[in-house]
């Protein structure tokens, strides 16, 4: 087991460069590129910031996105956390109390933690923050709360598109598990939450969390840090292109990618309808490129369905079986470069990034989804939900072969914002006065003595 890892020097010069210090916590994938704008725009600001990594991504694949955005060497703090979901859990309660200890070296300066998204640090690190400090955190990207549209015509369709986009939606926090978890049980403990659009603000206004507070906005809509990502990549001067490590991906045209690895997904008949859809795409003439994760990897194996993609791609020019794509500035290059098609994804992060990319398809392997808004405002994305292995072909070969639905999904008005990375520092400036803690009595007007804080 690993334990708790503080890099003093790191620690120690944000922490005396100021009153206030921002804590970007990172855990997974996703954090490095979205947290990254967050971290780069207070450097640009002179706000003291240093990164708080859970460690749970950590090998030269996962892990690589530290060094690919830059802020590898602003990890004052790595958790070092392993294992299952209950073990993790213990593991961040215990060495995020450590780590309180440790700053209390210097107890004039606020730390603020910014967890991101539905990762499972972003459920756990706000409540251990707040029971080891009586405090709450940010939360970037707040209020991801999953919908599904009506499911009555998905048989049809040409109705299922417009159920979709036009139709009734109806909340379904039942998945992605845990993240739909993750994502709620934060909120709770945060005590400033970044909406990436109005409908976010909307659920999280209706679970009881106050809009403003004396004065000060407490649930800004900000936009999403992804799009500062996409930029932050989109010249970036690669020494090997994505085409030099995969060369069939220039040589053939209209490439429909996969990738899916959400725990619900991986269930038997849900995984088979994927593969067995991807195989039927693969049989009609379609170039696919399937992509391996490791929690995919292991229920090909399970399920004995990994021969048969090794053997497809074996005979297959058109098919394509690969493992993770190690930089992210590769994945923005294939989408951006003409080449891809579509994406069929159970990302989240899939979906907010193909809003913003106009050149590939969005198709989303799921009967609901915590981006909803793709769907029903912007209509940049249509849920291909894994029914079974024919549905899953027709319905994507439906899509691709309708002009007037690739059009309208190529060229929907994008809903994330820009610089949103510097918003989110800038609103933070103006509160680093504020302590990150409200009593009732100081929610419905009335002051508090603060030197009793200490004591809790």
């Amino acid at each position: 087991m690993s334990d708790l890892t503080v890099y003093d020097d790191r620690l120690a010069r944000q922490m005396e460069a100021g009153d206030f210090v921002l804590a970007v916590v990172t855990a997974t994938k996703p954090d490095f590129y979205k947290q990254a704008p967050v971290v780069a725009a207070a450097r640009d600001r002179g706000l003291p910031c240093f990164v708080l990594h859970t460690g749970q991504h950590y090998d030269d694949v996962l892990g690589h996105g530290l060094a690919e955005y830059g802020i590898e060497d602003r990890v004052a703090v790595d958790l070092g956390i392993r294992g299952g979901l209950s073990e993790k859990t213990a593991q961040v309660h215990r060495r995020i109390d450590a780590l309180t200890d440790r700053l209390d070296e210097w107890p004039d300066t606020t730390v603020l933690p910014l967890v991101h998204g539905d990762t499972h640090a972003a459920g756990i690190v706000p409540q251990a923050w707040q029971f080891a400090t009586n405090s709450g955190v940010a939360h970037n990207e707040a209020g991801l709360r999953g919908m599904s549209p009506d499911f009555t015509a998905h048989e049809d369709l040409a109705a299922f598109v417009e159920a979709q986009w036009e139709g009734d939606w109806e909340i379904n926090r039942a998945e992605p598990f845990p993240e739909q978890y993750d994502t709620f049980v934060g909120s709770a403990a945060s005590q400033y939450l970044f909406a990436p659009v109005a409908l976010n603000r909307e659920h999280l206004e209706r679970e009881g969390y106050p809009r403003e507070v004396g004065g000060s906005e407490r649930i800004p809509v900000v936009g999403n840090s992804v799009v500062d990502a996409i930029e932050m990549k989109a010249d970036a001067d690669l020494a090997e292109s994505v085409f030099d490590v995969y060369p069939v991906l220039e040589e053939r045209d209209d490439w429909i990618r996969v990738d899916v690895h959400r725990r619900a997904n991986l269930l038997p008949d849900r995984f088979r309808a994927i593969v067995e859809g991807v195989i039927g795409l693969v049989e009609d003439g379609y170039n696919v490129n399937f992509v391996e994760l490791t929690a995919t990897r292991e229920a090909l194996e399970n399920y004995g369905l990994r021969e048969k993609l090794t053997r497809l791609a074996d005979e297959r020019e058109n098919f394509l079986f690969t493992g993770l794509w190690k930089k992210h500035a590769h994945v923005y290059e294939f989408l951006r470069s003409g080449q891809c098609l579509a994406e069929y994804t159970d990302s989240g992060s899939m979906q907010e990034e193909l809003n913003y990319i106009d050149e590939a398809i969005c198709l989303t392997a799921r009967f609901n989804t915590d981006r909803p808004e793709t769907v029903f405002d912007a209509q940049t994305n249509l849920l291909v939900p894994p029914v079974d292995g024919e549905y899953v072909t027709e319905t994507v070969e439906h899509v691709l072969e309708t002009d007037a639905v690739r059009e309208e999904i190529q060229t929907g008005p994008t809903l994330y914002g820009s610089d949103v990375g510097a918003e989110i520092v800038d609103y933070l400036a103006e509160r680093r006065d504020e302590r990150p803690f409200d009593w009732a009595h100081e929610r419905v007007g009335f002051d508090t003595d603060d030197s009793a804080f200490e004591y809790l």
